[in-house]
């Protein structure tokens, strides 16, 4: 391992040959006591702010930063990764596509013309022909042409929905609100960032005033939070309208069965549709595939059916003539007719929100050769059922079947109804889960049903909360007309953010021709624009109720968002400087404990204020403290190899380092405490190897002169009250004078003190074998909670937001212990508060 480690850190030293870094040297004549803080200074972490002492800077050599350095391959390490590309797992992943994306889109013949022609009433035959060439067009434009040839390019490395667009911006652009970021995000190979173009100029732009206007950057994130709530309201209203349209053909085949009984059959089979969610999108979506695919077949082959029995004379609805006679004819009906069309191509957004399971190839070739063209079936069949049928303008789904084949349909069209519910439900899930990661949600328990896909999760307070809220939904509308026109605001709701945030990244990343953008931005804005004018003509039906669902959940995730904003903020201002860690000693009644000590925090710079909670009210703190902060970055998934970042934030002997676990919004956090620790320490010995080979790479009198200044500085400290302490035991381990300390500095966690070896190998075990011994001491977890309150001087609106609102997300919100599953006689907490 040590030599695959030495090739490893050649190849980054050659890889950063080009950076160099800048060092402090003091002035000859400059006393030793100003030479010793100078070198002691250099031991510490960059981001830190030194002492305002004028030094003149000199050009060295160049250095790899070890916050920037990728951790190594960690052995035995999970693999989240699963290929394959035999001739089953591509049926069974197409039949999967089948259950899980296409079952919304699927099922929409069930009810777009039931609800199109409910606002407006057929009179002549091309008024059938203008309604289908309206059809026609909207499924050809907005799901074939916007999602399936442009949108579902605009995936973040596979991931789709509107917080995966949030996230591929940025990653290109610093346009999150939380000032979390660090120059080493961008190293991680996930990141693919894109190459120049010849628009780059533009792109830098767009980026520079993104990055540097705090109310574009607010905008952005009220876009999307605005898209995601609409998310999440299409998954309560999709359930509702899809079993609801199916069960209504039972008035049809038993006329004895009133609108009441409809009602309560359909919230029957949806409390048991949401109780199967919970065995995960791959077993219930191959389970249900192959319904979904008869259920298409059964389509197509009855609008050939009807085509023969009723004449082509529907064919002519292709051209788009009819569309403009059929708003010449009755312009009012038909602008408000569109919220019914629009039914046709709800489900688009779930194609792109569900792409997390499946791969953009499998979504395209699916809805081209199989989807859409019995879709267009579909409709040309009951469009040619009602050129001869224009009283039967209501149940024409089940109207244009056969008399006899009418129970096995209806069996069929129910199947597929429950499969087209699930389309949305998973959608949500995946966009509250990136929203968790990105800082937009309240934690969450996210279970992954799948071992080979990792975004394939089940979050069961969301599950049951849809269930909940699609239950009141249903019970209080109780027909699928009213429930349509919601269903059109929630379905353009999320159309409309996704057209803009796809045009930001056809700006800032894709780099394409301005006219293309422009006609994609203005074209399909316009059209989803003049179906929102269309369906709120109809708000005052109930579907109000819609909005101000999505009203509130934007709130919920704002209210997060802002919270989670001042915490940091907070907690950034408040951290504690380095000199106070630099001069803390026995006058604090702290003394070094034998083991690890793990300090959970967010701040990726700085020590947090938590800490000083710990020093002074624990009597001894561990031979080792490790600053852990998870943070979740804006890729969907951060490589093993590259997940932990390490780096010194005291000098050598005191044995305080900082880690940063990286994971993307896609990443399962799925360890065992004792593989974590596992991990983490095998990555912090290769990060220390790494830092030797980096040493030895410097010259030798460099060398020489910095372990003369480390002997000098790091072993003896001097208080400013003229006591010497020793740092042979580093960090609140004083003593009254120089001979005690040698005498007892040497313990068993101690680095032996041999003047005679100045070789780095040695020094490179000792340190090695201490960090072995404090990991077979234990290793204890030490978790700091902030809570913020507002100020007494703040305004009103700040106090309730933050101290009722906030705070009781906080408090019903997962904990980030739950997610380390580790042992409570593990574990260490304090709280602190917050003023905001």
């Amino acid at each position: 391992m040590a030599e695959g480690s030495e090739s490893g850190y050649g190849q980054l030293a050659k890889m950063d040959s080009t950076e160099s870094r800048w060092v402090a040297r003091d002035e000859e004549e400059d006393s030793d006591e100003e030479g010793e803080s100078s070198s002691h200074r250099m031991g510490l972490e960059s981001e830190e702010e030194d002492d305002n002492v004028e030094q003149r800077l000199i050009r060295t050599a160049p250095r790899i930063d070890s916050f920037d350095v990728e951790a190594l391959e960690v052995p035995g390490a999970p693999r989240n990764d699963f290929e394959d590309d035999s001739l089953g797992r591509h049926i069974v992943l197409a039949l999967q596509t089948l259950g899980v994306v296409f079952g919304d889109v699927g099922t929409s013949p069930l009810y777009t013309f039931d609800v199109l022609f409910n606002k407006y009433s057929l009179s002549q035959k091309e008024d059938v022909l203008g309604a289908l060439s309206l059809v026609l067009y909207t499924l050809i434009l907005i799901p074939l042409v916007k999602y399936i040839l442009v949108v579902l390019w605009a995936n973040d490395d596979g991931e789709g929905g509107t917080f995966a667009l949030y996230s591929l911006i940025c990653r290109n652009a610093k346009a999150s609100l939380l000032p979390n970021q660090l120059p080493s995000d961008a190293r991680i190979s996930s990141f693919r960032l894109k190459v120049p173009s010849p628009e780059l100029e533009r792109s830098l732009k767009i980026k520079e005033y993104l990055e540097n206007s705090l109310l574009l950057k607010k905008l952005l994130l009220i876009l999307v939070l605005f898209g995601t709530s609409m998310v999440i309201a299409d998954g309560v209203v999709t359930p509702a309208m899809s079993v609801m349209s199916a069960f209504s053909g039972l008035k049809l085949g038993i006329s004895s069965v009133e609108q009441d009984e409809v009602v309560m059959i359909s919230i029957a089979s949806l409390i048991v549709l949401f109780s199967v969610q919970r065995f995960g999108t791959s077993k219930v979506g191959l389970a249900v595939g192959p319904a979904l695919f008869i259920w298409f077949c059964s389509l197509g082959f009855v609008g050939i059916y009807n085509l023969f029995k009723y004449g082509t004379d529907v064919l002519r609805a292709f051209s788009p003539v009819y569309i403009y006679y059929f708003f010449q004819r009755n312009p009012t009906q038909a602008w408000m007719s569109l919220g019914g069309c629009l039914l046709c191509a709800t489900g688009s957004e779930a194609m792109f929100a569900d792409l997390c399971y499946f791969s953009v190839r499998s979504v395209q070739l699916t809805f081209l050769f199989l989807v859409l063209p019995c879709l267009i079936l579909g409709y040309l069949g009951q469009a040619a059922f009602l050129m001869e049928n224009f009283t039967e303008n209501q149940q024409v789904f089940f109207s244009s079947f056969p008399s006899g084949a009418f129970w096995p349909v209806f069996l069929i069209a129910t199947i597929a109804a429950l499969i087209a519910s699930r389309a949305m439900t998973t959608a949500t899930f995946s966009c509250i889960k990136q929203s968790i990661a990105l800082g937009c949600f309240p934690r969450l328990k996210i279970i992954h049903t799948s071992r080979k896909f990792m975004g394939q999760i089940y979050i069961p307070v969301i599950n049951w909360f849809l269930l909940v809220s699609c239950v009141a939904f249903v019970a209080t509308f109780g027909n699928i007309y009213e429930i349509g026109n919601a269903y059109g605001i929630a379905e353009l709701g999320v159309m409309i953010m996704t057209t803009i945030l796809v045009t930001i990244i056809m700006l800032l990343i894709w780099q394409i021709n301005i006219v293309f953008v422009l006609c994609f931005f203005t074209f399909f804005l316009g059209l989803e624009l003049l179906f929102f004018s269309s369906v709120l003509g109809s708000v005052v039906d109930g579907s109000w109720v819609m909005l101000v669902f999505a009203a509130v959940l934007f709130l919920i995730m704002y209210i997060w968002n802002y919270g989670s904003k001042l915490k940091y903020e907070t907690e950034v201002k408040q951290k504690l400087s380095m000199d106070l860690m630099m001069e803390l000693g026995s006058n604090l009644g702290t003394i070094r404990a034998p083991g690890i000590g793990l300090v959970y925090n967010e701040l990726v710079k700085g020590i947090p204020a938590i800490f000083g909670h710990f020093l002074t009210t624990l009597p001894a703190i561990h031979s080792m403290i490790i600053f852990v902060c998870i943070k979740y970055v804006p890729v969907p998934v951060v490589p093993q190899t590259e997940r932990f970042l390490f780096r010194r934030v005291c000098p050598k002997s005191f044995h305080v380092f900082r880690c940063i676990a990286r994971y993307g919004y896609k990443d399962a956090r799925k360890e065992h405490h004792l593989i974590f620790e596992q991990l983490l320490i095998e990555s912090l010995e290769k990060f220390i190897r790494r830092e030797a080979q980096e040493r030895s790479l410097e010259s030798d009198e460099d060398r020489d002169t910095d372990s003369e200044n480390e002997v000098s500085c790091s072993n003896i400290l001097v208080a400013p009250n003229g006591s010497v302490y020793s740092l042979g035991v580093p960090l609140m381990a004083g003593y009254s004078g120089i001979d005690k300390t040698i005498s007892e500095a040497s313990t068993s966690f101690d680095e032996p003190r041999d003047e005679t070896v100045t070789d780095a190998r040695q020094s490179l075990e000792r340190e090695l074998s201490f960090i072995h011994k404090a990991k077979e001491s234990g290793v204890v977890y030490l978790l700091g909670h902030g809570d913020i309150r507002a100020r007494k001087e703040s305004w009103f609106i700040k106090k309730l937001v933050i101290n009722y609102f906030y705070a009781f997300l906080r408090r019903n919100c997962r904990r980030g212990i739950a997610s380390l599953s580790v042992p409570h006689t593990n574990l260490m907490q304090v709280g602190m508060t917050y003023m905001v």
